[in-house]
Protein backbone atom coordinates (compact mmCIF):
# COMPACT_ATOMS: atom_id res chain seq x y z
CA UNK A 1 0.00 0.00 0.00
CA UNK A 2 1.39 3.65 -0.98
CA UNK A 3 1.21 6.75 1.65
CA UNK A 4 -1.65 8.91 -0.11
CA UNK A 5 -4.08 11.01 1.99
CA UNK A 6 -6.14 9.80 4.44
CA UNK A 7 -3.49 6.78 5.31
CA UNK A 8 -1.98 6.17 8.60
CA UNK A 9 1.79 6.02 8.54
CA UNK A 10 4.23 5.03 10.84
CA UNK A 11 7.93 5.12 10.29
CA UNK A 12 11.24 6.22 11.93
CA UNK A 13 13.27 8.56 11.39
CA UNK A 14 16.82 10.39 12.16
CA UNK A 15 16.89 14.53 12.10
CA UNK A 16 19.63 16.07 11.77
CA UNK A 17 20.87 19.87 10.82
CA UNK A 18 21.79 20.00 7.27
CA UNK A 19 22.85 16.86 6.03
CA UNK A 20 23.55 13.36 6.35
CA UNK A 21 27.03 14.39 8.40
CA UNK A 22 24.95 17.18 11.04
CA UNK A 23 24.14 17.17 14.21
CA UNK A 24 21.60 14.93 15.15
CA UNK A 25 18.92 16.98 17.10
CA UNK A 26 15.76 14.58 17.35
CA UNK A 27 15.17 10.28 16.96
CA UNK A 28 11.98 8.32 15.94
CA UNK A 29 12.50 4.56 16.60
CA UNK A 30 10.69 1.47 16.51
CA UNK A 31 10.44 1.49 19.41
CA UNK A 32 8.81 4.97 19.49
CA UNK A 33 7.99 5.80 15.69
CA UNK A 34 6.50 8.44 14.78
CA UNK A 35 2.63 7.70 13.17
CA UNK A 36 0.42 10.88 11.39
CA UNK A 37 -2.78 10.64 8.88
CA UNK A 38 -0.67 11.42 5.25
CA UNK A 39 -2.61 14.90 4.04
CA UNK A 40 -3.86 16.23 7.33
CA UNK A 41 -1.69 19.04 7.07
CA UNK A 42 0.09 17.72 10.30
CA UNK A 43 3.70 17.44 9.04
CA UNK A 44 5.95 20.09 7.02
CA UNK A 45 4.38 20.02 3.88
CA UNK A 46 7.50 19.24 1.57
CA UNK A 47 8.23 16.30 3.62
CA UNK A 48 4.67 14.47 3.24
CA UNK A 49 5.19 15.63 -0.54
CA UNK A 50 8.40 13.63 -0.78
CA UNK A 51 7.11 10.43 1.31
CA UNK A 52 4.02 10.68 -1.20
CA UNK A 53 4.11 6.75 -3.08
CA UNK A 54 6.57 5.18 -0.74
CA UNK A 55 5.46 1.87 1.09
CA UNK A 56 6.08 -0.39 4.11
CA UNK A 57 10.13 -1.10 3.85
CA UNK A 58 11.12 1.62 1.74
CA UNK A 59 14.28 4.02 2.95
CA UNK A 60 14.23 7.64 2.84
CA UNK A 61 16.35 10.16 2.52
CA UNK A 62 14.87 13.90 2.75
CA UNK A 63 16.48 17.31 2.77
CA UNK A 64 14.48 20.68 3.27
CA UNK A 65 16.17 23.87 3.29
CA UNK A 66 15.05 26.39 5.33
CA UNK A 67 12.46 27.86 3.32
CA UNK A 68 10.75 24.98 3.33
CA UNK A 69 11.46 23.70 6.79
CA UNK A 70 10.52 26.13 9.76
CA UNK A 71 11.79 29.46 7.50
CA UNK A 72 14.15 32.13 8.11
CA UNK A 73 15.07 33.38 11.99
CA UNK A 74 12.61 36.43 12.15
CA UNK A 75 14.21 39.22 14.55
CA UNK A 76 10.56 40.26 15.03
CA UNK A 77 9.58 37.26 17.02
CA UNK A 78 12.10 38.09 19.50
CA UNK A 79 11.19 40.10 22.10
CA UNK A 80 11.98 42.02 25.31
CA UNK A 81 8.98 41.43 27.80
CA UNK A 82 8.65 43.11 31.33
CA UNK A 83 10.10 41.06 33.90
CA UNK A 84 6.65 41.50 36.27
CA UNK A 85 4.82 39.57 33.47
CA UNK A 86 6.37 36.26 34.56
CA UNK A 87 4.81 36.80 38.23
CA UNK A 88 3.09 34.47 39.56
CA UNK A 89 1.50 35.02 42.86
CA UNK A 90 3.76 38.44 43.12
CA UNK A 91 6.58 35.83 42.45
CA UNK A 92 9.06 34.93 40.30
CA UNK A 93 10.25 31.31 39.19
CA UNK A 94 13.85 31.75 38.75
CA UNK A 95 14.14 27.78 37.66
CA UNK A 96 12.00 28.80 35.16
CA UNK A 97 12.55 31.63 33.93
CA UNK A 98 16.56 31.25 32.75
CA UNK A 99 18.76 31.50 30.02
CA UNK A 100 17.94 28.76 27.76
CA UNK A 101 14.74 27.70 28.88
CA UNK A 102 11.63 27.04 26.99
CA UNK A 103 8.70 28.64 28.64
CA UNK A 104 5.03 27.73 27.89
CA UNK A 105 3.28 31.11 27.15
CA UNK A 106 0.01 32.63 25.81
CA UNK A 107 -0.93 35.25 23.62
CA UNK A 108 -3.37 38.47 24.09
CA UNK A 109 -5.41 36.52 22.21
CA UNK A 110 -5.01 33.04 23.88
CA UNK A 111 -2.95 31.22 21.37
CA UNK A 112 -0.06 29.01 22.52
CA UNK A 113 3.55 29.50 22.31
CA UNK A 114 6.76 28.64 23.38
CA UNK A 115 9.48 31.18 23.90
CA UNK A 116 13.43 30.55 24.64
CA UNK A 117 14.80 32.89 27.16
CA UNK A 118 17.85 34.17 25.60
CA UNK A 119 18.93 37.00 28.56
CA UNK A 120 17.49 38.43 32.15
CA UNK A 121 18.27 41.90 33.61
CA UNK A 122 16.71 43.22 36.92
CA UNK A 123 13.02 44.21 34.52
CA UNK A 124 13.50 42.76 31.47
CA UNK A 125 13.34 39.09 30.25
CA UNK A 126 14.15 38.86 26.21
CA UNK A 127 12.48 35.79 25.13
CA UNK A 128 12.60 33.85 20.95
CA UNK A 129 9.08 32.96 19.73
CA UNK A 130 11.22 31.69 16.53
CA UNK A 131 10.43 27.94 16.02
CA UNK A 132 13.96 26.33 17.32
CA UNK A 133 14.52 24.90 14.01
CA UNK A 134 14.33 28.27 12.63
CA UNK A 135 17.21 29.25 10.07
CA UNK A 136 18.11 25.70 9.75
CA UNK A 137 18.20 23.09 6.52
CA UNK A 138 16.99 20.10 7.43
CA UNK A 139 17.90 16.32 6.79
CA UNK A 140 15.79 13.34 8.04
CA UNK A 141 16.48 9.48 6.97
CA UNK A 142 14.24 6.64 7.89
CA UNK A 143 12.23 3.33 6.85
CA UNK A 144 8.49 3.63 6.63
CA UNK A 145 7.61 0.65 9.10
CA UNK A 146 3.89 0.78 8.15
CA UNK A 147 1.13 2.02 5.69
CA UNK A 148 -2.47 1.46 5.93
CA UNK A 149 -6.17 2.43 5.94
CA UNK A 150 -6.98 4.97 8.73
CA UNK A 151 -10.18 4.57 10.44
CA UNK A 152 -13.30 6.70 10.33
CA UNK A 153 -12.67 7.39 13.98
CA UNK A 154 -8.86 8.34 13.13
CA UNK A 155 -9.44 10.76 10.91
CA UNK A 156 -11.98 12.18 12.99
CA UNK A 157 -10.06 12.56 15.87
CA UNK A 158 -6.60 13.83 14.03
CA UNK A 159 -9.26 16.22 11.88
CA UNK A 160 -11.27 17.73 15.16
CA UNK A 161 -8.82 17.52 17.81
CA UNK A 162 -9.48 18.57 21.17
CA UNK A 163 -6.92 20.97 23.38
CA UNK A 164 -4.35 21.83 21.65
CA UNK A 165 -4.86 19.48 18.66
CA UNK A 166 -1.35 17.72 18.97
CA UNK A 167 -2.26 14.37 18.98
CA UNK A 168 -0.21 12.71 21.84
CA UNK A 169 -2.18 12.04 25.08
CA UNK A 170 -1.23 15.39 27.01
CA UNK A 171 -2.13 17.44 24.21
CA UNK A 172 -5.47 15.68 23.94
CA UNK A 173 -6.52 17.27 27.48
CA UNK A 174 -5.42 20.50 26.62
CA UNK A 175 -2.43 20.49 29.12
CA UNK A 176 0.96 20.27 26.54
CA UNK A 177 3.47 20.50 29.76
CA UNK A 178 6.60 21.56 28.85
CA UNK A 179 6.63 20.32 25.86
CA UNK A 180 3.63 22.55 24.55
CA UNK A 181 2.68 22.69 21.16
CA UNK A 182 3.85 25.77 19.94
CA UNK A 183 1.94 28.89 17.89
CA UNK A 184 1.59 26.98 14.61
CA UNK A 185 0.99 23.20 16.50
CA UNK A 186 3.96 22.02 15.73
CA UNK A 187 6.26 20.66 18.11
CA UNK A 188 7.88 17.65 17.65
CA UNK A 189 7.60 17.02 21.84
CA UNK A 190 3.76 16.33 20.85
CA UNK A 191 4.26 14.50 18.03
CA UNK A 192 2.95 17.66 16.19
CA UNK A 193 5.22 17.35 13.26
CA UNK A 194 9.14 17.21 12.62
Amino acid sequence: MEIEVNKMVTLTYDLRIDDKNGELIEQATVESPLQFLFGAGMMLPKFESQLSGLKQGNPFEITLNKADAYGEVNNDAIVELPKHVFLVDGKFDDELIKVGNSVPMMSSNGQRLNGIVLDLSDDIIKMDFNHPLAGEDLYFSGNILEVRNASDEEINQILNPVGCGCGSGSCGTGDCGDDGCGADGNSSGCGCGC
